[in-house]
């Protein structure tokens, strides 16, 4: 008995220690968000409701004065945010809805839509991931429209994220919305759980890069890389 007990407490030292080891690293473990079965059991009315009663526990624990005319409403206000606002990505009722058009003006060099200013948060703190995406893509027939190339990179960067997910996912939408592998996806952000906390370094930020197709070659990156100068 006390054998099996010692197992078990290492079990969950190991448990603990392998995620703290990945919030720290910000590894990912798939290209799909982790979601749950029932994840769209409750209505966002009635999501908004148990969040602002959870996150009023919270400040409660934290020892806030929740009848101050300031934090009163908090509660509301965060759970308003987090369904409506920055995590709204999740629900794929969200999707933007994309129509795409012939290319009439037959315009086959790469395309090119940089500086998409998004903001994101980090799914290992729940603390804000700043940056900007560029996206490229050259057409197979078709075109997209371009302010739907900011509203794809909002989409999925409004969800508690990893930056290396967040570019392949998507990279993955316009592939499958335009059918075609020739598309680029290049993101720089800074991450406040890196600047804020643990080693607050505010200088660095993360580059990752997604190239499909035509730009996964030398002379294509090169291309995009002197656009992106511009």
């Amino acid at each position: 008995m006390k054998t099996q007990t010692l197992n078990n407490k290492s079990e969950n030292l190991l448990k603990d220690f392998s995620t703290e080891a990945i919030g720290d690293e910000h590894l990912f473990t798939g290209l799909q968000t982790p979601m749950k079965a029932d994840a769209f059991k409750l209505s966002d009315a009635e999501k908004k409701e148990r969040i602002a009663i959870l996150f009023e526990e919270i400040m409660d624990v934290m020892g806030l004065d929740l009848t101050d005319d300031s934090l009163k409403g908090t509660p509301d206000r965060v759970a308003k945010m987090y369904i409506d606002e920055i995590f709204s990505g999740l629900n794929p009722q969200n999707k933007p809805k994309i129509a795409l058009f012939d290319n009439k003006y037959q315009y086959h060099q790469m395309l090119v839509e940089k500086n998409i200013t998004f903001y994101s948060n980090c799914e290992h703190h729940f603390v804000p991931i700043i940056g900007k995406a560029h996206v490229a893509y050259i057409s197979s027939g078709k075109v997209i429209g371009l302010s739907k190339l900011n509203r794809i990179v909002q989409y999925f960067a409004k969800r508690p994220q990893v930056q290396e997910r967040l570019t392949n996912q998507i990279a993955e939408e316009l592939k499958a919305i335009l059918n075609t592998e020739d598309i680029a996806v290049i993101i720089d952000a800074k991450h406040l759980c890196v600047s804020s906390r643990g080693i607050k370094d505010d200088t660095s930020s993360t580059v990752t890069t997604y190239y499909g197709g035509e730009f996964n070659t030398p002379n294509k990156i090169v291309e995009l890389q002197n656009y992106l100068k511009q």
